[in-house]
């Protein structure tokens, strides 16, 4: 029988409020460790990837979200160094006043689309969150 390797799925969240100021962790560990991503992870055996995005969120974040829509599937095989992910990204409200950085995150903080090219963004998140930001301009 031929084994075939299956990328890992994975979901990052865009928490934003109604000014479209959106929270990122800056990362605890490597890869792209320090650098500024959307709260996410990996999706666990049994669980739906809605369930995972509020999960993950939670545990980075301190959030209690409420996923609003999906913004889209990100596939591209070299879009994480440990090998390929399939990441499916989603927009999400939730109190942002109750953030704290936790699990993975080294910190937490509010940023604007403005301030997306003063700072290093992990992965393709720089990408995932101008999609987010369109999407919930347009959509919200």
């Amino acid at each position: 029988m031929t084994k075939y390797k299956i990328p890992s799925l994975t979901t990052d969240i865009f928490i934003f409020d109604d000014d479209f100021n959106f929270i990122l962790i800056k990362r605890k560990n490597d890869p792209y460790k320090d650098c500024w991503a959307l709260p996410g992870g990996f999706v666990e055996y049994g669980e739906s990837v809605e369930t995972a995005a509020i999960r993950e969120a939670k545990e980075e974040t301190n959030i209690d979200v409420e996923l609003k829509d999906l913004v889209n599937v990100y596939s591209q095989p070299d879009r994480d160094p440990r090998g390929h992910t399939v990441t499916v990204a989603y927009i999400a409200k939730g109190n942002m006043s109750d953030m704290k950085a936790e699990s993975d995150a080294k910190e937490i903080d509010v940023f604007s689309q403005e301030k997306l090219d003063e700072i290093n963004i992990a992965f393709d998140h720089a990408k995932i969150i101008k999609d987010c930001l369109n999407k919930a301009k347009n959509d919200f």
